[in-house]
Order: C-alpha cells, then sequence, then structure tokens
C-alpha cells in the first residue's frame, strides 16, 4: 500500500506497546509509520525506545502548566506539529480533558487492560481475581469523553487460570495488549476501522459492542 498512515504515540512509562507498533510496522507491507512519540515523563524508557527505531521524540511535563486544559492545549500543538491521522494512547498517564478528546475525535485510541466495559480505571488484573471471574483480557477502543468508556474495536479474551496472581495474569494480557493493538492501529490506518455515529464500524459495518472479540 502506497499510502501511509502517520501516527502519533503518547505514553508515560515503558513503551511495550510502543515496541510492539515500532516491530508490526517493519514487515515491509505497513501503512503505518510512527512519526512522534511524546511522553509527560522525559524519563520513560518509551523515548528511548522510539529514539533507537529513529523516530522523533517530545516531552512535555504537565507540571510545569497550571491545569489540565492548559497542558491539553500545549499537548495539541505539540501533536499537531506532526499532521498525524491516528493518536495513539500507550500507557499514557493523564486524564484528558474534554476539548482534547473532541478534537481527536475518531482518531484517538486507547488500549485497557480489563473486558471493557468490566473495571474501568485501575488495577484491573486484582479485581478480575477477586471477582472470580473465569476470563479476563484487554481492549481497544476509540477514546470519548467517558473515562474508559468509549466503542470497542477488538478484545482478546484469555481464561483465568486457578493459581493465577495479578503478577501472571498482567504478564499474559499483556502479550495479548502486544497482538491486538497494532491489529486495530491497522486497521484504521487501511481505512477498514472509522467511528460512526452508532459506534466503531470495521469495512463499513458496525461491530458489536463488544468490538471484535479474539478468543484464546
Amino acid at each position: 500500500m502506497s499510502q501511509t498512515c502517520d501516527v502519533v504515540v503518547l505514553l508515560s512509562g515503558t513503551g511495550s506497546n510502543l515496541q510492539a507498533l515500532i516491530d508490526s510496522t517493519r514487515t515491509g507491507d505497513s501503512p503505518v509509520r510512527i512519526a512522534a512519540v511524546i511522553s509527560n515523563r522525559a524519563d520513560a524508557y518509551g523515548l528511548q525506545r522510539a529514539r533507537d527505531a529513529g523516530i522523533a521524540t517530545r516531552s512535555l511535563d504537565h507540571k510545569a502548566f497550571e491545569g489540565r486544559e492548559t497542558f491539553d492545549a500545549a499537548l495539541i500543538e505539540l501533536i499537531d506539529a506532526f499532521n498525524p491521522a491516528l493518536v495513539v494512547l500507550a500507557g499514557f498517564m493523564r486524564i484528558l480533558s474534554a476539548g482534547f478528546v473532541r478534537h481527536y475525535q475518531g482518531r484517538l485510541l486507547n488500549i485497557h487492560p480489563s473486558l471493557l466495559p468490566k473495571y474501568k480505571g485501575l488495577h484491573t488484573h486484582q479485581r478480575a481475581l477477586e471477582a472470580g471471574d473465569a476470563e479476563h483480557g484487554c481492549s481497544v477502543h476509540f477514546v470519548t469523553e467517558e473515562l474508559d468508556g468509549g466503542p470497542l474495536v477488538v478484545q482478546a479474551v484469555i481464561p483465568v487460570e486457578l493459581h493465577d496472581s495479578p503478577q501472571s495474569l498482567a504478564q499474559r494480557v499483556h502479550a495479548q495488549e502486544h497482538l491486538i493493538y497494532p491489529l486495530a492501529v491497522r486497521w484504521f490506518a487501511e481505512g477498514r476501522l472509522t467511528l460512526g455515529e452508532e459506534g466503531a464500524l470495521l469495512n463499513g459495518q458496525p461491530l458489536p459492542a463488544s468490538g471484535h472479540l479474539i478468543r484464546n
């Protein structure tokens, strides 16, 4: 495919999902080009991963701003300098303002370590174990103003094993994240994934409320 889709990735930490995205663009036929990686933490290891891959990096310290809106306005300016078709949240530990989310309506994706709408927010693996769930997993969704509440694109489902700890569960969920996030980004880059008024569309067809399910 000759058309490339420029993507900006936002992260706050180690960037393992970024690495999965970088690796997926090296297949030779990928329509995805990571134009820049931006972090609110200058010491985030994800920035080093980007530099190692020859990708432009920027950092913007949220603590240097008066509040969320002023930080988000500066962040929008920084992102838009790269003119991306898609913005990908890969462990970006900031709650985004409504204005930011609206600015990128339909071109802002996030990954969350639970089978949404279950366990929005933090400590998802612990909560799944405490609830005695038989299944757990991760979800890619379009970002809306509702926290972890936008239309679902794809979910990977794994069984919860008898002796699972939050750590062992997290490890297996991470492995699935690294598969489904590049998949969703590629769908978007190929023009197959869009956000319609009723929710997420794949190949022009509405996805079910749970998104595209992948069972393991």
